[in-house]
């Protein structure tokens, strides 16, 4: 769950700057999704292929049919998750029943794959959906893979996700950073916000070392690859020091990026069950607790009203829909 909204209709809390076309080898092919589904990127190997990342499981049908296209009659050896969540590993089970491929994990994320924990994994804490895969490999900080003729080295890059991984290589000095880093922001922190991490704190450390790479070319989890990679850092720690100064900004954050992926999937949801929906869902359940102290009402309210105002979703009689 990338924690920004739609790709048609940016709401103010995720306005996108410009950004230059970036030169990319041609072993490697970006798959630019939206905010549903997470990119995928497709790296070329001769005969075979490896691609970075699967999309969300409603969106499954089209990964396969892209990756299908992109791969131009070459097979898919290695399918390789960069974290956990369900809008970069919906897709895993439908490529592997597609093209018969590997899944490499991030070790960290390992065994709540290997269990199917779903509330490790966010699904039932975000009210979200994935379909259970296995893993065969995983990947830990500092091992090295090779991919589209390069090699990588993979690094931490915990905040958005505690056991995320990005993937460099300093020749051509490219960084694929999944929701590490985008052109103007990151993924929500839902560490500080649930109570059980200190997703600033990683976040801070993540975006310093990515600072100190040498790195032109930055291909994010989602949006399009980009080159202004000073100018994409300076956002991001603008954005982390307002959610270090007001817990409350980062809890509105998460609430109001969730809620509009929701909405991206679902189109068009009651108010009343919007409602019920925020008092039960673990995640708003917790954010309003912890930071808010609203009634369910009001937080409803709030919510509506502000994504309303944002462009993002419209009210129809008694519905909200998807702008």
């Amino acid at each position: 769950m990338s924690g920004a909204g739609s790709s048609a209709a940016t709401p103010h809390y995720q306005r996108v700057r410009a950004t230059a076309a970036a030169t990319l080898p041609e072993s490697l092919r970006v798959l630019e999704r939206g905010w549903l589904s997470s990119n995928s990127v497709v790296l070329f190997d001769g005969a075979e292929a490896t691609v970075i990342d699967s999309g969300y499981r409603t969106h499954a049908d089209q990964t396969v049919a892209l990756v299908r296209e992109a791969l131009g009659g070459r097979g898919l050896a290695r399918l390789v998750n960069t974290h956990s969540h369900s809008d970069h590993i919906g897709g895993n089970a439908a490529l592997v029943r597609a093209f018969g491929c590997s899944i490499t994990v991030p070790e960290g994320m390992a065994g709540a794959v290997a269990r199917w924990d779903e509330d490790a994994l966010l699904l039932t804490t975000a009210a979200q959906v994935g379909e259970r895969f296995a893993a065969d490999h995983t990947i830990a900080p500092g091992d090295e893979i090779a991919m589209g003729g390069l090699v990588w080295r993979a690094l931490a890059a915990p905040g958005h996700d505690m056991d995320a991984l990005v993937f460099h290589n300093p020749d051509r000095r490219i960084l694929i950073s999944g929701d590490a880093l985008w052109r103007d922001g990151f993924g929500i922190l839902f560490a500080d916000v649930l109570g059980t991490g200190d997703a600033l704190g990683e976040t801070r450390r993540t975006l310093e070392a990515i600072a100190r790479l040498p790195a032109d070319v930055v291909i994010p989890g989602h949006g399009a690859p980009f080159v202004e990679v000073d100018d994409a850092l300076e956002c991001a720690f603008a954005r982390l020091a307002a959610f270090e100064e007001d817990g409350a900004r980062m809890a509105r954050n998460a609430i109001r990026a969730c809620i509009t992926f929701m909405l991206l999937d679902r189109r068009r949801v009651a108010l009343d069950w919007l409602e019920e929906h925020l008092a039960t869902v673990p995640l708003y359940r917790e954010a309003n607790a912890r930071f808010l102290g609203l009634a369910p009402d009001a937080l409803s309210a709030w919510l509506v009203a502000d994504l309303v105002r944002a462009g993002v979703a419209a009210r129809d009689g008694d519905s909200l829909i998807a702008a």
